[in-house]
């Protein structure tokens, strides 16, 4: 008998062990009564569950025994509970879609979930919904569509994102955080577009914060943050595909293929343990920049080469080397190279080398590449505390306009992060590592495979010998100067010839800027932040603590920062906290945010924020906010570290340690300088930039003043904001109106300045460093320090959102941005505003407008700009952009096609000068499984 229960006794407990219970059942819109598919199931805390095919149906089989509770949620609809009673039971449930975007829940805003309505600033989102319904050509791109948002075209592969003015492709003001980790470039402090971002396939939620955030998050959320939130392996599970290709349409390049896919791999091997991998892939053309108008100090000039023997085309380089041939003509008879009294006959002019044009410099192959490896492991088999190991790679082509115009080619980015979460608390660590790869800069390698053919004081000694020879053989003017350039012109190479071939690759090997043009750069970041929220041991309120610690290690061996003997560290770190308390049956909703930060080289600083949200109407839907919140934006790595000669000027940072390190390259004296130099050639160190040298407003206007510069320490912003988020009943529809108003002001507004230094002399002693201007004997740097000026912004933005006809969306915003600035107080200060005053956005479709077939249009609008920038400035024009998609489903292949194309109305834009024209693409995808 004994042995007899041991043995059922075992059967009992093994059949327990293994037994399962299956659960079937179909989705549905309680409204329309279609099937939902992408629907989440899950066991109720457990995390473990699957989704709804497309024809909104799942069937789920797990080890535990009812009575247990499934969870039903998706994207846009409110969350269902229903209780599994027994095995194989057969559930039917409707989910009710949310009245307004306004219900959806956002944890950007205070770093807690909270309803979008019931947020105490302004809250832009994108979701899976939106992304699959863009219009763009990729969710990327489709932010631009977003209230108040920005994004500027660098490149077909490069955009950068941007809220509130002062939009730049360097957007050091702008914060891209992806799964919390900082997308930027260790070396260059932005982000680099998507290149090390997401798949399409793996967004879950994009949300946008415009506006300061350093309260929470510290320095450089500045103007605004944003954040990408992958999807998890537990919730979303399975083998997910799009391919999509297309032709980008532009009069420079013509027409081109382009080719987008994306793998994303999923799967929960138990309640605990799961894992993703994603792979994206893009290959195409990049926009030609052929620009070639005549520009001088910045702004575009008359003339081109065959009429200004001192061209500087827009995208044309090497032009940039230039000089007097009155001069030169003068050394030349010092030497006895020409008889005496020849420089008599040669007129004091300017005149520049011939340039190369950038597509004779560019390679224009589009190219990313992107890899995303992600282990989650749920030690007590629910949502209570997850540990996860993210890895992402991204490597590519793409081109990037700061000073110059740089081909960013095989540059490779990569993050590794290792997170331990849980229901109140995160704590995090990753490092982002980078490597320049095969980058270079275009103006340096039309400079150097000029030199590398003939130098400059052969080429202008030629070209004045020529002059001096054609004068006296009867020549005028104008046939003198032809018969030169031709004389210098021998031995040119030719764009498409082995010679050519062979110099641009050499060049672009060399780092060594007065040789070569190679980008180099193996900078890296180490970061760690952690976050604890008090609910659980705090009753009376909701307080959150946290803080933040990050390391630069600069890496470019000389050729960009002044790390000529190795790599340069620096450090800063950040604590904050937080309450939030609600009052008035929780219809007012009061936070208060305080962080203090300090890095290594400036004093620390303080960002309060103070808001008030109040829920008003019977159903709390009418909503007002009001805050106050504070910003600080430290000094980049190149404010502070940056060592670089850039052909048209000399990139100093001002970090203490750095003034005496950068020391120039030797530089050419006149023959009349020599007297007090001693010397053919002189050195300058970065001090003296800051420290002797004169404004280049007071050179421009003649009063020649010494420039005073103090060192660049960090930047300020206060910030106030009033708002309103609600539902209005117009015709038995609801409008979802969202408004808001902001006025910024800004304290000591960080700026490079434009100063010449002079070769002998002290600035401002009206003698001999009048005489250094005089000569030519002088040098012109950018110094990085703050502006004085009193400068402002405010703006406001409204959007409006309800459904028509049927069912179909429409949604209109519009935004204004104003700049407040007086130039008189600062004359050298250039802000780079660069934001539209008004922009206009419409948005029109529906997702199912016949059977499996939907749509979507967008339409932007702004007004003309003007934009500032150390590579040009100039006006924008206005332009009007039509974006439009149709989209038909295949449920049995659990397929969605899209057809679509960005601006179709054909006409090309520019987003800044220098940049190519923007055409027209058009594309086509498959999207499988997702």
């Amino acid at each position: 008998m004994k042995k007899l229960l041991l043995v059922a006794f075992a059967i009992l407990t093994s059949v327990s062990m293994f037994a399962q219970t299956k659960i079937t059942g179909t989705i549905t819109d309680a409204v329309t009564g279609e099937t939902l598919p992408g629907a989440n199931i899950k066991i109720e805390r457990k995390l473990v569950g699957t989704n709804t095919d497309f024809d909104g149906t799942f069937t789920l089989i797990v080890s535990d025994t009812p009575p247990f509770n499934l969870e039903i949620s998706m994207l846009g609809y409110k969350t269902e509970k229903v209780a599994i009673t027994k095995n194989n039971q057969v559930v039917k449930i409707s989910l009710t879609e949310n009245a307004t975007a306004l219900d959806e829940v956002v944890v950007s805003a205070s770093r807690t979930p909270e309803r979008i309505m019931e947020s105490p600033v302004t809250v832009e989102r994108m979701d899976v919904r939106a992304i699959r319904n863009t219009s763009s050509p990729s969710f990327y791109d489709g932010l631009e569509n977003l209230k108040g948002v920005d994004i500027n075209t660098n490149s077909l592969t490069f955009k950068s994102v941007n809220t509130r003015g002062f939009a730049t492709f360097a957007n050091t003001r702008f914060m891209q955080l992806v799964d919390g980790m900082d997308n930027s470039s260790p070396a260059l402090n932005f982000a680099l577009g998507n290149l090390l971002g997401m798949s399409e396939l793996d967004v879950k939620t994009v949300e946008l914060l415009p506006g300061a955030s350093s309260a929470l998050y510290g320095a450089n959320a500045f103007n605004g943050i944003m954040f990408m939130t992958s999807k998890s392996p537990f919730d979303d599970q399975g083998i997910s595909y799009v391919l999509k290709s297309g032709m980008t349409s532009q009069k420079a390049a013509g027409d081109n293929m382009f080719y987008d896919t994306s793998i994303r791999l999923a799967h929960a091997f138990s309640d605990k343990f799961a894992a993703k991998a994603t792979v994206s892939y893009l290959k195409g053309t990049e926009w030609y920049a052929t620009d070639y108008r005549n520009t001088v100090d910045g702004k575009f000039a008359a003339g081109d080469r065959s009429s200004d023997r001192n061209y500087n085309g827009l995208n044309v380089y090497g032009d940039e080397v230039s000089t007097n041939i009155k001069g030169v003509a003068q050394t030349l008879v010092g030497l006895g190279i020409l008889p005496n009294g020849a420089d008599a006959l040669v007129p004091s002019e300017n005149i520049s080398r011939t340039g190369y044009n950038e597509e004779d410099l560019m390679s224009y192959d589009a190219k990313s590449m992107k890899l995303g490896v992600s282990l989650h492991y749920r030690p007590l088999g629910n949502d209570r505390v997850e540990v996860i190991w993210n890895s992402k790679y991204g490597q590519g082509n793409t081109i990037y306009q700061g000073t110059n115009r740089y081909n960013i080619k095989d540059f490779m980015m990569q993050q590794h992060k290792l997170e331990v979460r849980g229901k109140n608390f995160f704590v995090r660590g990753y490092l982002t590592s980078e490597d320049a790869g095969n980058s270079y800069d275009t103006r340096f390698a039309a400079i150097n495979i000029n030199r590398a053919w003939k130098d400059d004081n052969t080429w202008f000694g030629q070209y004045v010998g020529a002059y001096v020879q054609g004068t006296l053989g009867g020549m005028n003017s104008a046939q003198a100067h032809a018969l030169a350039r031709q004389t210098a012109e021998t031995g040119r190479f030719v764009p498409g010839t082995p010679e050519f071939k062979a110099a641009f690759d050499k060049v672009t090997a060399d780092p060594s800027l007065t040789t070569g043009a190679k980008f180099q750069d193996n900078t890296k970041l180490y970061h760690a932040d952690a976050n604890l929220n008090l609910r659980d041991y705090i009753e009376w309120a909701e307080f959150q603590v946290g803080g933040s610690y990050r390391m630069y290690s600069l890496n470019s061996k000389g050729s960009i920062f002044t790390d000529y003997n190795g790599a340069i560290d620096y450090g800063e770190y950040g604590m904050y906290t937080q309450m939030q308390k609600k009052f008035m049956e929780d219809r007012l909703k009061f936070t208060a945010s305080i962080r203090y930060d300090k890095a290594q080289n400036f004093n620390g600083s303080v960002s309060p924020r103070l808001s008030f949200a109040y829920a008003g109407g019977e159903d709390k839907n009418h909503n007002f906010r009001a805050s106050f919140q504070t910003g600080f934006r430290n000094p980049t790595t190149q404010d502070q570290y940056i060592g670089l000669d850039a052909g048209s000027g000399i990139l100093v940072g001002s970090a203490p340690d750095n003034l005496d390190r950068y020391v120039s390259s030797p530089l050419s004296v006149s023959g009349s300088g020599q007297a007090f130099t001693g010397s053919s050639t002189i050195t300058l160190s970065g001090r003296r930039a800051y420290d002797n040298s004169f404004s280049a407003a007071s050179i421009a206007n003649g009063t020649y003043q010494k420039a005073q510069i103090e060192l660049v320490k960090p930047e300020k912003v206060t910030a106030y904001e009033v708002g309103y988020r609600g539902l209005a009943d117009v015709s038995d529809n609801k409008i979802s109106i969202d408004l808001s108003m902001y006025y910024n002001s800004y304290q000591d507004f960080i700026s490079s300045k434009n100063v010449a230094v002079p070769f002998y002399g002290t600035a401002g002693d009206n003698g001999l460093s009048l005489l250094a201007l005089q000569n030519g004997d002088y040098k012109g740097f950018a110094v990085y320090t703050n502006s004085a000026a009193d400068i402002n912004s405010y703006g406001a933005s409204i959007g409006l959102n309800t459904k028509i006809f049927d069912g179909f969306n429409i949604g209109l915003s519009y935004t204004l941005a104003k700049f407040d600035f007086d130039q008189s107080t600062d004359p050298d200060f250039e802000a780079g505003f660069n934001t539209p005053e008004h922009k206009v956005k419409l948005q029109f479709g529906k997702t199912e407008v016949f059977k499996n077939v939907g749509f979507n249009v967008n339409v932007r609008w702004q007004d003309a700009y003007y934009w500032e920038s150390t590579f040009h400035d100039t006006a924008i024009d206005a332009r009007t952009v039509l974006d439009a998609q149709v989209n038909y489903s295949i449920p049995k292949w659990k397929s969605v096609i899209k057809l679509g194309g960005a601006n179709l109305i054909g006409k090309e834009y520019f987003s800044a000068p220098g940049v190519g024209a923007i055409g027209s693409q058009y594309f086509l995808s498959w999207t499988i499984n997702n």
